[in-house]
């Protein structure tokens, strides 16, 4: 354990790794997402992809942990429940393919999707129809593949929420919830698959600080009359660290 703590602090990079996971926080602390968005991109130029998802898992775990309790009250279980299951059904798939990825395709395919989603995100198109049942079911499967493959479940639960007419209460305090439990899950399917181990998870560990920290520090500063500014400065954020990303992986 004293060496790979000892590598886990010499890892170039570190300072980066610190850096993002903090700024990953505190936009997770008053935008209610974007943690993978912002970090994985940024963390897959400096650690292997599989090493970057483990560390992800690991620090985002402790982050929301406070603010759980309160989600669960808030929010609409029966539609959590759908999203966790069918997540859970459909991770396993995911992670089969991220265990196999080619690292460059993993940073250029982190990169674009994570572009993608916050293109969708950005463009207030949403779904105008009842959202019913078989389509949380479908978004769960969604996010499970997405978020077993390349760490980045958020995106699909987001949009469907934004499509609904539940309260923005519920809508943030389900996916504060439901992006907890994806990490709790992944953690168990990293467990069985011997992935949690040694330096990222040491890593994972240490950056847990520094992103709780800025979970904590976003929440502070979060005013409801402020949301929409939030969500646009969570844009930016997202979209400096996936054109990063992008640009590394191209060159």
């Amino acid at each position: 354990m004293p060496d790979l703590l000892a590598d886990a602090l010499t890892l170039p990079g570190l300072g980066w790794l610190v850096i993002i996971a903090f700024v990953a926080g505190l936009v997770r602390g008053f935008a209610g997402f974007g943690t993978a968005l912002i970090f994985l991109p940024v963390a897959a130029q400096i650690i292997d992809p599989v090493w970057a998802v483990t560390v992800l898992i690991v620090m985002d775990l402790a982050g929301p942990a406070p603010a759980i309790p309160r989600a669960l009250k808030d929010g609409h279980p029966k539609d959590l429940m759908r999203l966790v299951v069918a997540t859970a059904l459909a991770l396993p798939f995911g992670m089969a393919a991220l265990f196999t990825v080619d690292p460059q395709l993993f940073k250029l395919a982190v990169s674009v999707i994570s572009l993608i989603m916050l293109a969708a995100l950005m463009s207030g198109k949403r779904y105008q129809g009842e959202v019913t049942p078989p389509i949380v079911w479908t978004t769960g499967g969604i996010a499970g593949m997405l978020g077993g493959a390349v760490g980045i479940p958020g995106p699909p639960v987001i949009l469907l929420y934004m499509a609904s007419s539940l309260p923005a209460r519920v809508i943030r305090a389900n996916t504060t919830a439901y992006l907890f439990f994806f990490d709790v899950m992944m953690l168990i399917g990293f467990a069985f698959a011997g992935r949690l181990v040694g330096p990222p998870l040491i890593l994972g560990l240490l950056i847990m600080v520094p992103n709780l920290l800025g979970n904590l520090a976003g929440g502070m500063v979060f005013n409801p009359r402020y949301e929409s500014l939030y969500r646009y400065v969570a844009y930016l954020i997202i979209a400096a660290s996936s054109l990063s990303g992008l640009f590394a992986a191209l060159h």
